[in-house]
């Protein structure tokens, strides 16, 4: 059995789109069963446009013909720029409405953490004193 560019660039194409499609199933799937808005958010539109793009990657492989990759890349840039977009309005919208909490919007680490995990350095950048190190002027 001989493999020709054609038939090689269809079975890859194949598979792009066969992992494209489980992840746009997996975000489906994220959407029904998460709980509460953010994480449906987050499964609305991280895998969702990595299986559109994938989706797309596989068919331009399958198709010949600079009009059909042209419309495909049209599409995937469109999905590129909106769901983001969409995705921060509907978050913006549920934090607007008490859908979400305050208390759940993790931002990074907590002050006290921030404190804690620079060590010796102050938040001025001078070192502070220790508690166990003796005075400068020598007296103890």
């Amino acid at each position: 059995m001989t493999w020709t560019l054609d038939s090689v660039t269809d079975v890859i194409g194949m598979v792009l789109i066969l992992c494209g499609a489980i992840l746009c199933l997996t975000a489906a799937i994220g959407l029904l069963r998460f709980r509460d808005l953010l994480t449906r958010m987050h499964a609305a539109t991280k895998p969702q446009v990595l299986g559109v793009l994938l989706v797309l990657c596989g068919v331009a492989l399958s198709k010949e013909g600079g009009l059909h990759i042209g419309t495909l890349i049209l599409v995937g840039v469109f999905q590129m720029l909106t769901i983001p977009v969409g995705a921060h309005m509907v978050g913006r919208a549920g934090f607007r409405t008490g859908q979400v909490a305050p208390s759940d919007i993790h931002l990074g680490p907590s002050k006290d953490h921030a404190d804690a995990s620079r060590g010796d350095q102050a938040v001025d950048g001078q070192t502070p004193a220790r508690e166990d190190a003796a005075p400068e002027d020598g007296t103890s």
